[in-house]
């Protein structure tokens, strides 16, 4: 046998015993200044969206999706000692459209959209807001919020606060635009029925993807068609005044904002930063030549699908909220 045969056999078998190299999310980290959250372990060339961080920050949860998001599943990655597993779909997703993961401030229990058929309706398909619950060694079984919340048109981007009060994102005749933000009160073990936040925050074109803080005193949300809008969709807050009410929205500006949509924002409030979406790419400038330099641009990570970014609160309009 040719020698040179023998050594590259050999070589390749190494290469075969060799654990696999997992990349690690430095979580603690605070980057003064916005990056790609966790390149190729979270943010990849696929379409990756709307992430959540368990409150021990042992766990984080976000949809990742194929390139025309046909296929959308809620991937988990957890830390075990000081390492962290692979990532994994979640037991109970992968078969519908399943989206917009967010723990409750304790961490017991996880809220997500989904067109999973809800209430024993086989037909239903719109979008729902769902629950499940923490049980030994992973999650039980999801069931649906109430239908005082879920109507037969979509519901979205669930967001609970430390007292229940639900967050979530509909178009409702009571509404003020194409889509907006609706809260539910926690009363008694039961949601009272949904309302519209007032037009400091909603306004007659698209608010949507909504976050509130465990304390209800920080909300951060998307909308699109404001006169002050950068682009397809930008990143806006509003702080409860002392009368109870939300502030006048802002734009966060744009160090955080751009031309394409910025969406689906969460604070980790433990490590002090800001996590959202975001559809910016690094626009090919060039002329391509060969196929294969097609194929390269669009297996890139800022290629224009969804990424997950971070930056630190304290280089934000928000570096008062902590």
């Amino acid at each position: 046998m040719d020698i040179r045969n023998v050594f590259w056999m050999s070589f390749l078998l190494l290469l075969g015993c060799q654990p696999k190299l997992i990349i690690n999310p430095e979580l603690n980290a605070n980057p003064s200044n916005l990056e790609v959250f966790a390149e190729d372990l979270v943010s990849t060339p696929l379409y990756e969206r709307d992430m959540a961080i368990a409150p021990n920050g042992k766990e984080l949860i976000f949809t990742r999706g194929t390139y025309n998001q046909k296929i959308r599943a809620l991937i988990s990655l957890s830390k075990k000692g000081a390492s962290w597993d692979e990532a994994t779909i979640l037991p109970f997703s992968g078969k519908y459209q399943d989206i917009e993961p967010f723990y409750a401030p304790d961490g017991e229990i996880l809220y997500f959209a989904s067109n999973r058929p809800v209430y024993s309706d086989t037909t239903r398909t719109d979008y729902n807001i769902w629950a499940v619950k923490k049980v030994e060694g992973g999650w039980g079984t999801p069931y649906p919020l109430d239908s005082v919340i879920n109507s037969r048109n979509d519901e979205y981007y669930p967001s609970v606060s430390a007292n229940g009060n639900l967050y979530f994102t509909a178009t409702r005749e009571d509404g003020y635009g194409r889509e907006d933000i609706f809260y539910c009160t926690y009363s008694s073990g039961q949601y009272q029925s949904p309302i519209a936040l007032d037009s400091l925050v909603n306004t007659k074109a698209y608010e949507f993807n909504a976050y509130v803080d465990p304390d209800e005193t920080l909300l951060i949300f998307s909308s699109f068609g404001r006169a002050d809008g950068y682009g397809g969709g930008d990143l806006y807050f509003s702080k409860k005044l002392s009368d109870g009410s939300w502030s006048a929205a802002r734009n966060l500006g744009p160090e955080l904002n751009s031309e394409f949509l910025d969406y689906c924002p969460f604070v980790d409030l433990k490590a002090g930063n800001l996590y959202f979406t975001s559809e910016r790419t690094n626009q090919f400038q060039g002329e391509v030549k060969q196929p294969e330099e097609i194929s390269g641009e669009a297996n890139k990570i800022l290629n224009g699908m969804g990424n997950i970014y971070r930056i630190s609160l304290q280089s934000t309009p928000l570096k008062s909220v902590q």
